[in-house]
């Protein structure tokens, strides 16, 4: 298959209290507001090409929207549409046009997760007073002391981490990086796809509930690993509590920080990390005793980063692997809850 996609353009989230979502990504992360259209709130980081890579939408609880996808160029969109339904079995539609974007199609994955493939999207010109002295840059370097550059990717949950991770690769061309596999078992519990050089821009950690279509976290991107201490540091001076990090994963070896935003949604910054270019890369399996999650081996993730959202009856696991109660769950035969690899 032809390269077809070309990256994570943006995503659509629900809060439960859009405002005050969007306040906390002005004040406490420095992103900017660029317009609010029929109860949606769009923003961009101030590294964001396109106009906007976050957009808000009213929900009863956090959760994902879609995920919008940008492809290599008009034609592959339309060869992408028909591997989906052709080659994948799943039905979508195409969309209206949508602030800053022409022509989409919208589609349910087959773990229950929405995703958009565009090509037409609108270019972000500054306005006056934000433009960059930099040809590079869309806008000038926000002032504000966390400010991510670009969003980065985005991490969602569900019952079959390597039957995700083969439909997206077969389906859409995804490359497959890494997966984490139990020590104690072989469940595959996590699991990191690419569009391109980077370690990974589509996560997946196992879920036990039964409610398709969850989302762990999205993530951002900081030039230097000292920005996420900053950003922890004016977080926890502004009453935001750190929830996992500054730290290394050993998968993609990214300095990493989590919070939450008042939706209850978590939040990851990212910075460093390796670059991919191999095209017959073959996916490397860690175990959670590798360091899959702490490049140092010294740091268990809180319990916390467990949850999922929206908020379900059952436990999700990561790249940390399984906490006691999972493993219990999964107890054998292990194809009770999950596919056995």
């Amino acid at each position: 298959m032809n390269k077809l996609l070309g990256h994570l353009a943006y995503l659509e989230i629900a809060s439960p209290d859009p405002e005050a979502s969007a306040r906390f990504y002005e004040e406490r992360f420095g992103m900017r507001v660029i317009d609010r259209i029929d109860g949606k709130i769009y923003l961009r980081s101030w590294g964001d090409y396109y106009r906007h890579s976050l957009v808000i939408s009213a929900g009863p609880d956090a959760a994902l929207k879609t995920m919008a996808w940008r492809t290599e160029n008009a034609e592959a969109l339309d060869e992408l549409v028909e591997r989906v339904e052709n080659v994948g079995g799943v039905r979508g539609e195409w969309t209206p046009s949508s602030p800053g974007v022409g022509r989409a199609y919208s589609f349910t994955g087959p773990f229950g997760h929405n995703m958009t493939l565009l090509w037409e999207i609108e270019d972000y010109v500054a306005e006056p007073g934000y433009e960059s002295v930099y040809p590079d840059r869309p806008e000038k370097r926000s002032s504000h002391g966390a400010a991510p550059r670009f969003l980065d990717h985005v991490t969602i949950a569900c019952s079959d981490v390597d039957g995700f991770a083969t439909w997206y690769a077969q389906t859409l061309g995804f490359r497959i990086m890494a997966r984490t596999v139990l020590d104690e078992a072989p469940v595959t519990v996590f699991s990191v796809l690419t569009t391109n050089e980077k370690s990974h821009d589509l996560g997946i950690v196992l879920d036990t509930s039964t409610t398709p279509g969850r989302l762990h976290h999205i993530a951002f991107w900081v030039d230097h690993p000292e920005d996420l201490v900053r950003t922890a540091d004016l977080l926890i001076e502004n009453g935001v509590p750190i929830e996992y990090g500054p730290s290394i994963h050993g998968i993609g070896e990214q300095h990493f920080l989590y919070f939450r935003e008042p939706s209850t949604l978590r939040v990851e910054v990212n910075s460093g990390g390796y670059r991919n270019y191999v095209p017959d890369w073959r996916a490397r399996t860690w175990k959670p005793s590798d360091g899959a999650n702490s490049f140092f081996r010294n740091w268990n993730m809180p319990d916390s980063m467990m949850e999922a959202f929206p908020a379900a009856a059952g436990l999700t696991a990561t790249e940390q692997g399984a906490s006691p109660e999972l493993r219990a769950a999964l107890a054998n035969p292990w194809s009770t809850t999950t596919s056995a690899r």
